[in-house]
């Protein structure tokens, strides 16, 4: 009890001001007391107004008050100085240079907790306590510590900016529209914070759906990525299945083979043996009958003679020696050929396999396709350099400019080659084209403007290898005046404006092949979606002069 009552009587003591205990105390009119270097720091710096007030109840005073010293006040300080209190704020009261500091402090500030709107200035917890006592504060605006209160001063008439000025949006104070802002278009701060606020809401309310939409659509990806992961797995491990199967099968037929040599080997080997037992025989049989004769022709009694001999054995029926017909060395070497032949055979078949299931896979796109870029800016983010063949051009055509330049002029002496066009002036660019690219073309008199597989033919007809009379090419045909679109031998004319330039846009996994007249704009002139089961190469087939692949970067 005795401490609760010495911290009431250091309350008392308190100057409103340092908010520490009274020094010389003073009492004002009012009857509020304060240090006398507090309340004359406090009186001097609003001298220049000459109102004077008191700090805590605000009541004012004309002309300044003389100060009196509170004989009473000053006693109890003595009598609580004696009980050793410190009335000091502790260190973290204190405003550091980050902190909105108390604007009715003197000396060491203390941090603000609030600002006030119509005041235009910060307090303290104990400053702020009139805010909450007076009836004069009761519509005052408090708000969160604030720097920036001076901003809601007008510059130009020292007042508070109340009011709005839609005109030149932006808030002004009540005489502006007299002067500066006359016949503007003005409203209070209030009104439009009030549409500024609706505004707001219906912003927030745009952003917190666009928030749910994200958020499912990060839900579907997830989901996405899992179907992916899945569908991943399932390949690979079909995949292995289907490759272990095949090995299987291949050790299965190796072991047939190898069963059914052996077993021949078996059969052959045995019926050799069995004729060569029978030989064997014949030739033990024949040996003893020579004997015999040989025996017989050394008799010298003619008598004997001739009564032995008709007791000889006849001699058995002789094998048949023309059923044995040797041959060279080459028993089962026909096996081994037709063997060989199956491996020619099965990696020919996945060679062949292999790039259309190495596609396959490359082309799995999970997302949608990206818009078509719609600027030329957009186009160029893809621009994609190209170069010519030389060894596809066709001998009338002359390659310059590090061969991005296709001239039709008289025959070059180019090397043979096999993928050289010889019944066509065109030529196929060195770069194969996947993914998303964008190129131009300069030209000067007529050209196709095309895009072909590499396996197009280079020799015989125009049907079988001009870029757009087969399955295997697109062209834009670019004559002076108007504009053809070729494939598979079927034509598409084409409207738009005529320009030197074509500018090509491939999305290659997309399936998109668009087609542009590039000048001041772009224009789009024809576009193609269909499915591309090779990478492509830019081709040029040339009817006028010259035809140059643009540098873009």
């Amino acid at each position: 009890m005795a401490q609760q009552g010495n911290q009431l009587d250091q309350a008392k003591c308190s100057c409103s001001i340092c908010l520490g205990i009274v020094k010389d105390p003073v009492t004002l009119p009012c009857g509020h007391s304060f240090c006398m270097n507090c309340i004359k720091t406090h009186w001097d710096e609003e001298d220049e107004k000459e109102i004077h007030s008191c700090p805590q109840c605000r009541q004012t005073f004309t002309p300044r008050p003389v100060l009196v010293k509170s004989t009473m006040l000053a006693d109890l300080v003595e009598e609580l100085k004696k009980t050793g209190l410190q009335a000091a704020p502790a260190d973290h009261c204190y405003a550091g240079p980050e902190d909105v500091a108390c604007d009715f402090c003197t000396g060491r500030k203390l941090k603000a907790v609030k600002s006030c709107l119509i005041c235009l200035a910060s307090y303290c917890e104990r400053h702020l306590q009139p805010h909450f006592q007076s009836p004069t504060f009761e519509r005052h605006k408090l708000v969160e510590p604030s720097k920036k209160l001076q901003e809601n001063i007008c510059s130009r008439h020292d007042e508070v900016m109340k009011m709005f000025c839609r005109t030149d949006q932006q808030c002004i104070c009540y005489l502006c529209p007299v002067d500066e802002h006359k016949g503007h278009d003005t409203v209070s701060a209030a009104a439009e914070r009030t549409e500024r606020q609706r505004e707001l809401q219906l912003s927030r309310q745009n952003i917190q759906q666009r928030i749910q939409d994200r958020e499912k659509d990060v839900k579907l990806l997830q989901q996405e990525v899992e179907a992916i992961n899945g569908s991943a797995d399932k390949a690979v491990e079909d995949s292995e299945k289907i490759f272990t199967q095949l090995i299987r099968l291949m050790e299965k037929r190796s072991s047939d083979v190898k069963q059914q040599i052996r077993s021949q080997q078996e059969t052959e080997v045995s019926r050799v043996k069995e004729l060569q037992e029978k030989l064997e025989q014949e030739i033990t049989e024949l040996k003893r009958k020579d004997a015999e004769l040989k025996q017989l022709s050394h008799t010298e009694d003619h008598t004997q003679f001739l009564r032995n001999y008709p007791s000889l054995s006849p001699l058995s029926q002789s094998t048949d020696s023309s059923s044995i017909n040797i041959r060279p060395l080459r028993y089962f070497e026909d096996v081994t050929a037709a063997v060989s032949e199956l491996r020619d055979k099965l990696q020919d078949i996945l060679r062949e396999t292999w790039t259309n299931i190495s596609l396959t896979v490359t082309q799995v796109d999970v997302l949608l396709s990206q818009p078509e870029p719609k600027t030329r800016a957009d186009f160029l983010r893809y621009s994609q350099e190209i170069t010519l063949d030389p060894n596809t051009a066709n001998t009338c055509l002359l390659l310059s400019e590090g061969n991005r330049k296709a001239t039709r002029g008289q025959q070059q002496s180019y090397f043979s080659h096999p993928d050289r066009f010889t019944s066509c002036l065109q030529v196929l660019s060195r770069e194969s084209l996947t993914g998303r690219c964008y190129w131009e073309v300069e030209r000067r008199g007529g050209v196709d403007v095309a895009v072909a597989y590499k396996n197009i033919s280079r020799t015989g007809s125009s049907h079988e290898c001009g870029f757009g009379f087969n399955d295997k090419s697109w062209a834009l045909n670019c004559p002076q005046n108007s504009y053809t679109f070729y494939h598979n031998n079927n034509n598409t004319p084409v409207s738009g404006p005529q320009s030197s330039r074509v500018g090509v846009y491939l999305d290659h996994r997309a399936g998109i092949l668009s087609f542009y007249s590039v000048s001041e704009t772009m224009t789009l002139l024809h576009r193609v979606q269909t499915t591309f089961t090779q990478p492509l190469h830019a081709g040029l087939r040339l009817y006028g002069d010259t035809a140059e692949f643009c540098k873009l970067k």
